[in-house]
């Protein structure tokens, strides 16, 4: 990809997460560390990796994503209305009244949103049976799931990950967002994962790691998927929880906070510092 079409995304992972603090910070409420791990992930797949139509969501040859980590609602909202499924002034009613922006996604309600979230670990089933439901239809498109690395301590998703194997479904991507931190403490102290990368492949799964604040990274890890083995493919993405706000990052206090105002005028001061650094460095 182009230097400046890397940069153009660069700047709106940084739009994102001045929504996302925006929308708890005036809710009162949200889920900030997991929502900041994951905005390189959504961006690169909305703004470049996925066939989707903003002005016709329900287009029905596009590619799907599954947000399974769904208190991480907030990210897939920010990038949806960046990308035009809905209006950039609606993230103001994240979890007010009436909004149809709730703490975890409604699929009906949502544009954009294919899956309802709410209990972790079962986005991955839904993804199976999503493409499979391809595979009949003789479709060709594509089926990412994002799933939070304390989510897959969870039985359910190594059912989904035995029958993706089993059926060989070479058009299920599924993407871990490794931030290594989840509501209770560190990953490693309640139920480890390493090695991740081996188990997974044990249940035969295509795996590749990647930084997953880099986008580059993550775009060329989704093109090797396709180009990859008949088989399901994982990337491991290695993310820092509360990524872009100084305060949050790597805390696991930030799982689940409030935004005050002292933590929102620091937090913005310093997206602002990283925008105008990107102008820099851009040459905008």
């Amino acid at each position: 990809m182009e230097d400046a079409a890397l940069t153009a995304m660069r700047r709106t992972c940084l739009a994102v997460r001045r929504d996302i603090v925006e929308m708890m910070h005036r809710a009162g409420t949200g889920h900030p560390g997991g929502s900041l791990s994951a905005v390189e992930i959504l961006v690169a797949l909305y703004f470049q990796a996925m066939r989707t139509r903003p002005e016709e969501p329900n287009w029905p040859d596009r590619d799907r994503l599954i947000l399974s980590k769904g208190h991480a609602g907030p990210v897939l909202y920010a990038v949806l209305a960046e990308r035009g499924f809905l209006p950039v002034d609606e993230l103001k009613t994240f979890n007010a009244n009436g909004t149809r922006l709730q703490k975890h996604v409604d699929m009906h309600r949502v544009p954009g949103a294919e899956v309802s979230s709410g209990s972790l670990g079962q986005g991955l089933s839904v993804g199976v049976g999503m493409a499979l439901a391809d595979r009949i239809d003789g479709k060709d498109r594509y089926v990412y799931v994002l799933l939070g690395d304390g989510e897959t301590q969870e039985g359910q998703v190594w059912e989904a990950v035995m029958a993706a194997s089993q059926f060989r479904l070479h058009r299920l991507i599924a993407i871990l967002d490794s931030n290594r931190l989840q509501l209770d403490g560190p990953v490693c102290d309640i139920i480890g994962l390493e090695p991740a990368q081996a188990r997974w492949q044990s249940f035969g799964w295509h795996v590749r790691c990647v930084d997953g604040h880099d986008l580059k990274q993550i775009l060329d890890a989704i093109e090797a998927a396709k180009a990859g083995p008949a088989q399901p493919h994982l990337i491991i993405a290695n993310t820092v929880k509360g990524k872009g706000i100084s305060f949050m990052e790597n805390r696991v206090e930030w799982h689940a906070k409030v935004i005050e105002d002292n933590h929102y005028r620091t937090a913005m001061s310093e997206l602002a510092a990283a925008e105008a650094a990107l102008a820099t460095v851009g040459g905008l």
